[in-house]
């Protein structure tokens, strides 16, 4: 745990200055609060002893002073603390997003996105009440309980004595109900992160769960989830019902003390009104400190619980270390694009088979490679391993003859183009879509022109001129306006604007049909004439003009040539051929 509170340090060094005038503030609150029934004391003994009007005013006004002071100092206690805070959560929530971003595939395909997402929002939140307001009341409670206490020992020490000893109860109840809390908010925390996740997944998966027609399943689902949560905060409820009433019983028994013993020692006349007065009041002072620091120990075990869950994702590797030695090499971009794999092997984390097995192939700048094969073949994987959305193993992939692992990530990925098997796009315009990889990609009517050219490339071009907005059409989330083609041709369009040296097309024309294949591909042709272009498809009319076309089947190549040298040869590929030869005839018959 004090390991993990370390790890806060630097965002607190970043805020010192506000937190230390904020704790300038509340010495200042403290000890005018404290000054208060010091004064009641005077006013009090000088109404027993006689006082004229003139002292009573200037009491009074003291009383008042005190009260309008120590007011203006509390605000800016939360001024400074609460906004130091607040700078803090927002400085974290930075770094936890910016390290989110660099995290390998992997790490979100062992993940659920409901779990990140409650761990960036409502465990944030906690580790911000830890750090703003429990700090600054227990600073506030532990200063007023310390000089309470010397206050009251200076009044009277053996009244003192007998008004504390109920208290140890206090640190007893805070000890156990704090471990208490501290399990308890945990496991709330993993519920509510389960239960983000259930939202998270039927709200992207909607269209599935209506053509399935298994809403009544997912409100099942989220009401069990939905159930579990309330059930576990009830249970924290009602640790949190019995520590506070436990409290203020301790509390009642240590004023009812003070009463007894108390008004006999004013009746005895060893203890004037005033100071009697004076050390009840100091006691009603000193039970709200206790009482807070019982809220306290509640905020920090739910910011340590928290940040904890927080650790977790910020200690996961990014799984970024090129070579020392040849960084300075790598760092320069992808000049030509060559594309070496060298017994390449790779196998998935907690897979029991290699997914592709002793691969080898080189592809020549400026050169198509087509890569075809029956689905599982490995097609997938073997082009993920280029921009290192999984990390190939050692010495097995090579651009321009280095290692693609010892290239740092930003030089890599920003000399390819890629368009993925199921195409993403954001909640934000077509042309916002298309310029994605662009962003400084000039003035307004010149980000227009590009994202007009790399349509045109795409195909997409008259369909997203007979949009009512054109260019400026929002496409909704994940592209939920448009067809799986356009989608397609968006994606495509968005690679081709970054102008890349390699240009990677998984299986990127699949929902368009033969007509408008044959116009992107058409336009394709002289864009891959000065770029590497490596194109997986399961359509032969897609790859037959390609300078070389690998055949995958369980993750190894098993046939490699040019289109006519592998139908010549009538093996696997052939088969393909001749199968969807017969399916377009079969089409049109």
């Amino acid at each position: 745990m004090i390991r993990a509170l370390l790890r806060l340090l630097p965002y607190l060094v970043r805020v010192r200055r506000q937190l230390v005038l904020g704790l300038e503030c509340i010495l200042a609150a403290t000890g005018l609060s404290l000054a208060s029934p010091w004064v009641l004391k005077y006013v009090i003994d000088g109404l027993t002893t006689g006082v004229d009007r003139a002292r009573l005013g200037v009491y009074a006004l003291a009383v008042v002073g005190l009260a309008v002071a120590d007011g203006l100092f509390r605000y800016l206690m939360r001024s400074y603390v609460i906004g130091a805070s607040r700078q803090m959560e927002y400085d974290l929530r930075n770094d936890f997003f910016a390290h989110m971003e660099r995290l390998p595939q992997a790490y979100f395909q062992a993940n659920r996105t409901g779990d990140l997402m409650s761990r960036a929002t409502s465990d944030l939140s906690a580790v911000r009440m830890m750090v703003g307001p429990a700090v600054m009341y227990f600073a506030s409670t532990a200063l007023g309980f310390v000089v309470a206490v010397a206050i009251m020992l200076w009044i009277d020490v053996r009244l003192t004595l007998i008004a504390l000893l109920p208290l140890p109860g206090v640190t007893l109840g805070t000890r156990y109900f704090g471990k208490a809390i501290h399990d308890r908010f945990e496991r709330i925390q993993a519920q509510l992160s389960n239960l983000s996740a259930v939202v998270q997944e039927a709200m992207a998966g909607v269209r599935v769960v209506r053509a399935y027609r298994q809403e009544p399943h997912e409100l099942a689902r989220f009401r069990a989830a939905n159930d579990e949560y309330v059930a576990r905060n009830r249970g924290l409820i009602g640790l949190q019902a019995a520590f506070y009433p436990s409290l203020t019983l301790c509390f009642g028994l240590s004023g009812l003390l003070v009463l007894w013993v108390g008004g006999r020692e004013v009746i005895g006349g060893r203890l004037t009104l005033g100071e009697f007065v004076a050390f009840g009041r100091y006691l009603v002072l000193l039970s709200w400190p206790l009482i807070a620091f019982g809220w306290v120990i509640n905020l920090v075990q739910r910011g340590i619980a928290s940040w904890e869950r927080m650790l977790e994702v910020l200690d996961a590797p990014v799984g970024e270390a090129p070579h020392p030695a040849t960084r300075a090499i790598a760092a320069s971009p992808v000049a030509s694009g060559r594309i070496d794999a060298r017994h390449l092997t790779f196998r998935y984390p907690g897979a029991p088979d290699d997914a592709l097995t002793d691969v080898s192939f080189t592809i020549e700048p400026g050169t198509t490679t087509a890569i075809v094969g029956a689905t599982g073949a490995g097609k997938s994987t073997l082009v993920q391993l280029l921009p290192r959305l999984f990390e190939p193993p050692p010495g097995t992939l090579f651009i321009d003859g280095v290692d693609v692992r010892n290239q740092p990530l930003a030089s890599l990925r920003a000399s390819m183009g890629a368009v993925l098997q199921e195409p993403f796009l954001f909640s934000d315009t077509v042309e916002g879509n298309i310029l994605f990889g662009a962003p400084d990609a000039g003035d307004a009517a010149d980000r227009r022109q590009r994202a007009e050219t790399a349509a045109a490339m795409a195909g997409v071009d008259a369909d997203v001129r007979d949009f009512a907005a054109g260019y400026d059409t929002r496409v909704g989330e994940r592209g939920i306006t448009l067809s799986g083609g356009q989608k397609q041709r968006v994606a495509l369009a968005r690679a081709l604007v970054v102008d890349p040296r390699i240009l990677i097309l998984d299986d990127a024309l699949s929902a368009v049909d033969t007509a408008t294949e044959e116009r992107i591909l058409e336009h394709l042709r002289g864009v891959r004439q000065s770029r590497t272009c490596v194109i997986i498809a399961h359509r032969i009319s897609t790859v037959r003009d390609a300078d070389q076309i690998l055949v995958l089947e369980a993750g190894r190549i098993v046939e490699r040539g040019t289109h006519e040298t592998l139908v010549a040869e009538g093996g696997r590929y052939a088969e393909m051929h001749r199968r969807q030869q017969l399916e377009q005839e079969l089409e049109h018959a």
